[in-house]
């Protein structure tokens, strides 16, 4: 029997045990609200495994921190409890504290309570001792005691709160699953948000100091133990990231358990502040700092006596300095991470030059300090009355980059991590290594097949047009027979004014020679480029948008409008813009007649085309305002070049992998390209990678016997392994129907993903000129005249600042304003987001009205 045979046949008889591991996924965080305090320490207890003594630090905590000044605050949370009520953590963190406080008299007065929220109806019914029904109850439970001199001065508070629990000691899942209570991540979170929030009301700060308060999370079982749905809990509390101390395990094997639990939480971008594990006597702690580096303290707790004499109050008692020093670095790195973030804002405003920022218009309170990332969304610290983080969806994509849910996001550290591990970074000419060749082969037979058989790698966009272009002119010159057969090569003996086709409004990246491809734009204006000349021939394109509820063309004034019909000119859906049987319109024939003189317009006396490549952003033109470009348009220029053997470029830098809804935008327009460049979201947006493709005609223009022939243009890190391998799992992931939920059945088309009647009462608003929205792209152009209007514009700047308190991260473009999620957003987030911004342009439009009706009566 073959390997392959024996596995089948152990899953088939460990069928049971195999359907329970199919039920781990990763989570989908559909709209968890993070916001969380800053003004105290607030940590997650995780440990290498079960059984470790999680609860038995938090309860030393509670006995440190509370017992170490008056007028202290210490929380306790343990989101998920099995085995409930025979156990409770926080129950036992309860009774040990109240223990403790008991026999070593205080003066000063605690007051202890322990909660349970909610429970199976199981759970509950055995604590209660009646029928609680099914399902998840509302339980509310709660017991407290007043502890030490209740006359006393200065008094403390122990709050422990169990939030869900079942009845049975299995695993989460399992048991969520067997009592018919199950609870998902979204619930769960938002219970947890809830908790740490309304928890947390800080008592009076002194000197500065957040040390007045402290809390912990516990977690269940192992840091990748199953959580309620079946999500590790490692994945399923990341949104919070909260600071992390680990339990590690001080027996035979713990070494190992422990580094694995600690690379584990660090893959995530968990900040482990300190291990600590119970003394066995096997000196774990001394491989463990070799391991580390000593980058993390580990602490070594007395052993745990077998017997549980004494209530193990002389335990507590013997780690109390183990702990005080555990809860003082707890303190200490809460600190320093707040000031930290406070100095980070401070000092970017005077050591960075950002891009595309005016630094003169940029205050230090519209810096925003992220502190992190998870799937869609920042964690960003704010300021208001206090310190603290909140949650902001990146609704600009990080510049049009991100795709990544955050079970995407997890895959991608594992895969760069390995590739990192494997490869680190190794030369590609001549080479071969499985990432690339992989990446290669998956482009070619994705976004390049049926027409591309070469896959050019370079590092951004920008490279890639440069590459783009050179390839264009080169099989531009080879096709019409310029190159001779005698030239040398160097660049010396032949010199021919060359020109792109390109379209008004169109950018290209911000190297030189791109910029020489676009028309005249502020990003070619001679305070950023002197050398510009534009070497081109732009034409200006007819564009479709959506103004009061009526998709509409707009022709340019060199198309004579008088020659289509009017119905040409408004469509009744967005469909029908990209309708094929529009090449049969009056329409197309305008088009077609308006591009040949246009074409013809660039022969010199000899009959020599000088145009030698058409550069065009397929259906979007992004930089240049999220414009809409009329389909059969692009479709016929794309067409009427190759026609004269004018070599076509497709820049789906921006528009590629999804961003329009298919994976190449080049399905949108029914036609094909010679050349087309893609980066961004080929990595998923986690690695700068570019790749230009080319069919084997634009290849062989470059084929030949001399060096001099190749194409000679290339970077350091050219198809480097992390990106390649990045890039390897972003494709798979965004095209495969079980990671992504929002592709129809066919795989070929992304569903809707913006509400439709929300997008027309959008168009619909006083405020807003044009709505274009398509694919992950929702795109608003407010109503705007003069200075307020066009990329310089500051006319959408408080605007922008009020979607930002609402947790939307956006970046307008002049008086343009977007929106953008990746291929995995759910529909639902998407609405939310809507919503949320129709409820402010509507505010906007009120205002303008009301501020046109007062100028009318003046």
């Amino acid at each position: 029997m073959s390997p392959t045979s024996v596995l089948f046949a152990s899953l088939r008889r460990g069928g049971r045990l195999f359907s329970h591991l199919l039920c781990f996924h990763h989570p989908r965080f559909l709209s968890t609200q993070v916001d969380y305090p800053l003004t105290h320490p607030i940590y997650t207890i995780w440990a290498a495994n079960t059984s470790l003594g999680k609860t038995l630090v938090s309860a030393g905590l509670s006995i440190s921190f509370l017992s170490s000044a008056p007028q202290r605050k210490f929380v306790y949370f343990k989101p998920v409890q099995t085995g409930f009520p025979q156990d409770s953590d926080s129950r036992f963190v309860y009774k040990k504290f109240s223990e403790f406080v008991s026999l070593h008299r205080p003066e000063r007065s605690v007051l202890a309570s322990n909660h349970v929220l909610r429970a199976s109806a199981s759970a509950s019914g055995e604590l209660l001792n009646r029928n609680c029904g099914s399902g998840i109850v509302n339980l509310g439970w709660r017991e407290k005691n007043l502890l030490g001199n209740a006359g006393g001065l200065g008094a403390s508070e122990l709050v422990c709160k169990t939030l869900y629990a079942w009845r049975e000691a299995l695993s989460p899942h399992l048991v969520a699953e067997k009592e018919g209570a199950r609870v998902d991540d979204v619930e769960l979170l938002e219970m947890l948000g809830s908790c740490l929030g309304n928890g947390s009301e800080t008592w009076v700060q002194k000197g500065g100091k957040n040390v007045d308060m402290m809390c912990v999370v516990e977690t269940a079982g192992g840091v990748a133990s199953p959580g309620p749905s079946g999500s590790l809990q490692c994945d399923l509390f990341r949104p919070f990231r909260l600071p992390a101390i680990l339990v590690g395990d001080g027996k035979l094997g713990g070494i190992s358990a422990t580094i694995s639990a600690y690379e584990t939480l660090k893959l995530r971008g968990y900040d482990v502040v300190a291990i600590v594990f119970e003394d066995h006597g096997l000196l774990n702690e001394a491989p463990l700092l070799s391991y580390l580096r000593d980058r993390v303290p580990v602490l070594v707790l007395p052993p745990v006596p077998q017997e549980m004499s004494n209530n193990l109050m002389e335990w507590f008692y013997q780690s109390q300095d183990i702990f005080n020093y555990l809860q003082e670095i707890m303190c200490l790195a809460s600190r320093e991470r707040l000031e930290r973030f406070h100095y980070m804002t401070k000092k970017a405003r005077e050591i960075f030059w950002w891009p595309f920022t005016q630094h003169k218009l940029v205050s230090e309170e519209q810096v925003t300090m992220i502190d992190s990332r998870c799937g869609e969304n920042f964690a960003v610290h704010k300021v208001k009355n206090a310190d603290s983080i909140v949650q902001q969806f990146d609704a600009c994509a990080s510049w049009w980059t991100q795709g990544p849910d955050a079970s995407l996001q997890i895959e991608l550290a594992r895969d760069m991590g390995y590739a990192t591990s494997r490869y680190g970074h190794v030369m590609f000419p001549e080479n071969v290594y499985e990432p690339v060749l992989e990446c290669a082969e998956i482009l070619l037979e994705g976004v390049g097949k049926g027409w591309a058989s070469r896959a050019y790698f370079s590092d951004n966009g920008s490279t890639a047009i440069e590459i783009a272009l050179k390839m264009a002119l080169r099989k531009f010159l080879f096709d019409h027979k310029v190159l001779l057969e005698n030239s040398n090569g160097n660049g010396a003996d032949r010199y021919i004014d060359l020109k792109v086709l390109a379209l008004r409004g169109s950018y290209h990246g911000d190297t030189l020679g791109a910029m020489e491809a676009q028309a005249p734009s502020p990003y070619t204006g001679f305070y950023q480029q002197p050398w510009y000349t534009g070497r081109g021939h732009f034409l200006d394109p007819p564009k479709v948008s959506l103004c009061r509820n009526v998709w509409t063309l707009c022709l340019p004034k060199n198309i004579q409008p008088d020659k289509a019909n009017v119905e040409d000119l408004s469509f009744r859906s967005r469909d029908d813009i990209f309708d094929k049987k529009r090449d049969v319109s009056s329409l197309a024939d305008v088009y077609s007649s308006y591009i040949s003189q246009e074409l013809s317009e660039n022969l010199d006396p000899r009959g020599f085309m000088s145009i030698a490549a058409l550069i065009i952003e397929p259906v979007i033109q992004g930089a240049g305002g999220m414009e809409m470009i009329d389909p059969l348009f692009q479709r016929i220029l794309t067409k009427e070049c190759q026609s004269r053997k004018i070599p076509v470029i497709f820049d789906e830098v921006f528009t590629g992998f999804w961003r329009l809804g298919r994976e190449s935008a080049a399905e949108l327009l029914s036609c094909q390209p010679d050349i087309a460049c893609y980066a961004k979201l080929m990595t998923g947006g986690v690695i700068p990678l570019a790749v230009t493709l080319a069919s084997e005609a634009v290849f062989e223009a470059f084929f030949g016997d001399s060096k001099l022939k190749a194409l000679l243009h290339g970077h350091s890190y050219t198809a480097h392994a992390l990106g390649c391998t990045a890039a390897v799992k972003s494709m798979k992931w965004f095209k495969d129907c079980k990671s992504n939920s929002n592709l129809t059945c066919d795989g070929r088309l992304l569903k809707e993903l913006w509400d439709e009647n929300l997008v027309r009462q959008i168009s619909l608003l006083p405020a807003v000129g044009r709505v274009v929205v398509l694919g992950t792209l929702c795109a608003m152009e407010l109503q705007a005249e003069g200075s307020n209007a066009g990329y310089a514009s500051l006319y959408a700047a408080n605007l922008i600042q009020k979607l930002r308190g609402d947790g939307i991260y956006m970046r307008p473009l002049g008086n343009v304003i977007y929106v953008m999620c990746g291929p995995c957003t759910s529909p639902q987030v998407c609405s939310n987001i809507l919503e949320n911004i129709y409820t402010r342009l509507k505010d906007l439009s009120e205002a303008k009205t009301e501020s046109l009706a007062q100028t009318n009566l003046v």
